[in-house]
């Protein structure tokens, strides 16, 4: 895995770079195609995704995003890709490192998306090995905390093939799709063992 360096992205944000895909920052040349992909997948995400606003996919609350995220990184609070094919620079969805706990903690929490033509592919299986790979050699953070809906059961698999252990139940723990719904907590240790990044 490469941690490389664009001028392309503002303020010299990592390009994380595994076998196949690729995580980078989102700049604001992604709209059209964050927006086809969100849009397209709309239907397939409504389940796992918090209800989506009236503006979610204009140009207007996409620009606030990337502000948002860059601000974030700047007061290293958290860190959010998007995540590339290698082979074509397809845009395939998004992952966040959000809620940089420093101190005695040194802990963050690790959300994601894919877009439906690509899942089922494992592109998200290596998206988070990367990631949760940048979290630890390069943020120098010692936990990596997830949660998922027990329903979710392609969520759960890219979490224990990447090592995180089940380490409980969070009762109406984040409102999904307009409801409040139990979360299985996962959590992975920079101790823990995990799965090499491999070419398939």
């Amino acid at each position: 895995m490469a941690f490389l360096r664009s001028s392309l992205v503002p303020e010299a944000a990592p390009l994380v770079r595994g076998p196949n895909v690729a995580l980078r920052p989102p700049i604001n040349s992604d709209y059209s195609d964050w927006a086809e992909l969100r849009a397209l997948s709309r239907d397939y995400l409504r389940p796992f995704e918090p209800a989506w606003t009236r503006d979610e996919l204009t140009r207007a609350a996409f620009r606030r995003r990337i502000r948002h995220y860059q601000r974030e990184q700047r007061e290293d609070h958290g860190a959010s890709f998007f995540i590339f094919r290698n082979a074509d620079d397809a845009l395939l969805g998004g992952l966040t490192l959000s809620n940089i706990r420093r101190g005695v903690t040194q802990a963050v929490t690790l959300g994601y998306w894919m877009g439906e033509p690509f899942a089922g592919n494992g592109f998200m299986t290596e998206a988070v090995a990367v990631a949760v790979r940048y979290a630890f050699d390069e943020l120098r953070l010692h936990r990596v905390e997830a949660a998922c809906l027990p329903h979710n059961v392609a969520s759960v698999r890219v979490l224990e093939r990447n090592g995180f252990a089940r380490e409980g139940i969070a009762r109406r723990y984040l409102r999904i799709n307009g409801i409040w719904q139990d979360h299985i907590l996962f959590g992975l240790l920079s101790e823990d063992p995990r799965p090499p990044l491999e070419r398939p």
